[in-house]
């Protein structure tokens, strides 16, 4: 009779003997007799060690083996009990882990399944903070340039800490103190297993909100703990802590443990206070010393003001220094005013009169029409005087060249030579007349704008604006009135026709021009007039000077 293997403790019976008295077991029957007699007797313990051979299987479960100087122990995780750690092993990191020995039958392998681990003592834990310290600081998760600058007076304040303790107390009365601000808490273990994910996930959280929602993001994240050990505080020292702190978009103020205390997420954080108290300090300006501050800035902005104002009127006053008297230079411009006013009127006398003696010296070299067509109808009598004569003389010409033609050339030939010189003689007529009348018409065009702009430049057309030319007894222009003598006769040109005048001294008669009455006794004048009927004022005769036939190259030859 084999042994019964539900209690491997049990006295064996007796058995028949049997040859070599060696009772038989299966495989399987003596592989399960020992797993249940060690899962008995093991059942908890905790096991002291350093790992070895650590790794992860793709379906999540961890396998390492501990090891001291003297024996090896193969220990697994399973994978829901692995993300429940709250470290990650690491070959070489001496640990103290909790499970249950058990074997694994198809290997004939004993191993410890484990439930939790920590890190066994201060040493090893120091050692493996410098590694993750030192393999952040790599990925550039310590730059300075990655901090964000914390805004000088937050509108909201979110605190990530345990909701009972001093801590929150001591954060909500130093902010109460020094300038009041909107305080979010989003309550997290701090300490044990599962604070690490906690406080991770409150600063995610934190970044998720949006600015104007119900609950608005905060300005400024403040992450405090409390003073402990190292293994109390190494929640903060997880990886997973410092990668949240150091990808949040909201500044992050760390105030973990006391001053002395250093944890890696005050190396990720934006600021590191010493104590929780101290970064509600860093977090607000003191309230009193910003209206303090604003006070002193008003005043100085005052005095500023007031000293300004006095720069200025000093400086106003010394430029009005340098500046005349408006009034007085008002008084100068205006007296200057009338003194141009009292010369504009004898200024424009004198400019009319200049104007007037030049135009009187102008129309007395022009030449009058009528002379002036005199002369072109002589030019144009002598023309044609010419032009009959070359005409006649053209004849004759052809006349004897006929007649010498004819003494020599049969009748017919002579008949011919006549029909043909007579169509030349008519030839030469036509363009004869056509060129006479073109030049009597060019001609006559010239004449008719020198007229034109005779009459233009005419002083007749001032005369008529009320202006006289006065001339003495021979027709000479008189310019000035100290030419005038008194008792001689002189003829007053005006608009309306030539009046006879005489000068006289003192007061003396005028006639008016058209019925001679007695009333220009009464008009004081220096002269004295009489109507004298209009006639054309003759100029000085010009030397006509005799047309010379030969001198005239206009007629060209007509042969």
């Amino acid at each position: 009779m084999t042994q019964d293997l539900f209690d491997p403790f049990a006295p064996v019976p007796e058995t028949p003997a049997k040859s070599g008295n060696t009772p038989e077991f299966s495989v399987s029957d003596l592989s399960n007799a020992l797993k249940r007699t060690v899962e008995d007797a093991f059942s908890f313990v905790r096991v002291r060690g350093e790992i070895s051979g650590f790794k992860q299987a793709g379906s999540g479960h961890m396998y390492l083996a501990l090891k001291d100087d003297k024996a090896v122990l193969d220990g697994v995780c399973w994978r829901g009990q692995a993300g429940k750690l709250g470290l990650v092993p690491e070959d070489g990191m001496e640990v103290i882990v909790t499970g249950r020995l058990t074997t694994f039958p198809g290997r004939s392998k004993y191993q410890i399944v484990i439930e939790s681990m920590e890190v066994a003592g201060e040493g090893a834990l120091l050692k493996l903070l410098e590694e993750r310290k030192k393999k952040l600081a790599a990925e550039g998760l310590f730059d300075p340039d990655r901090k964000k600058p914390i805004p000088f007076l937050p509108d909201v304040i979110g605190i990530i800490t345990s909701p009972t303790g001093a801590v929150i107390r001591d954060i909500m009365h130093r902010l109460r103190d020094r300038f009041p601000r909107r305080v979010l808490l989003w309550p997290v273990l701090v300490q044990g297993q599962g604070a690490a994910e906690q406080v991770a996930e409150a600063v995610r959280g934190f970044n998720d909100l949006l600015p104007y929602g119900q609950i608005p993001r905060p300005d400024v994240l403040i992450v405090a703990r409390g003073g402990g050990s190292l293994e109390d505080l190494w929640s903060f020292n997880e990886e997973i802590v410092a990668r949240a702190v150091a990808d949040s978009d909201i500044p992050v103020i760390s105030a973990v443990g006391h001053e002395t205390d250093t944890t890696l997420i005050d190396f990720v954080s934006d600021l590191r206070a010493p104590t929780p108290t101290g970064a509600a300090e860093k977090a607000v300006p003191v309230r009193i010393d910003l209206i303090g501050q604003v006070e002193e800035n008003g005043l100085r902005l005052a005095q500023a003001v007031r000293r300004l104002g006095v720069e200025k009127k000093t400086a106003l006053e010394s430029l009005a220094r340098g500046l005349g008297d408006p009034k007085r230079m008002l008084e100068e411009r205006s007296q200057m005013l009338d003194n141009w006013a009292d010369r504009l009127p004898r200024a424009a006398v004198n400019v009319t009169q200049q104007a007037r003696a030049r135009l009187n010296e102008i129309s007395a070299r022009l030449v009058s029409p009528r002379e002036q067509l005199s002369e072109k109808r002589g030019r144009l009598e002598n023309a044609a005087l010419r032009l009959d004569g070359a005409m006649k003389s053209a004849m004759q010409m052809q006349k004897s060249r006929l007649d010498r033609a004819a003494a020599g050339l049969r009748p017919s030939d002579a008949k011919r030579d006549i029909v043909r010189a007579g169509k030349q003689t008519n030839d030469l007529a036509g363009r004869m007349q056509a060129a006479v009348k073109n030049i009597t018409q060019r001609e006559a065009e010239g004449l008719a704008r020198y007229e034109r702009l005779l009459e233009s430049y005419s002083y007749r057309n001032v005369l008529k604006r009320g202006f006289a030319v006065v001339r003495d007894g021979d027709g000479n222009l008189v310019g000035k009135s100290a030419d005038i003598i008194s008792g001689q006769g002189y003829d007053l040109e005006m608009g309306d026709g030539v009046t006879r005048v005489t000068a006289g001294e003192g007061i003396a008669t005028a006639a008016p021009a058209s019925d001679g009455g007695g009333q220009g006794a009464e008009n004081p004048s220096r002269i004295s007039a009489t109507p004298k009927p209009e006639k054309p004022i003759k100029p000085k005769p010009v030397k006509k000077k005799k047309p010379n036939p030969q001198d005239d190259d206009r007629q060209g030859s007509l042969l």
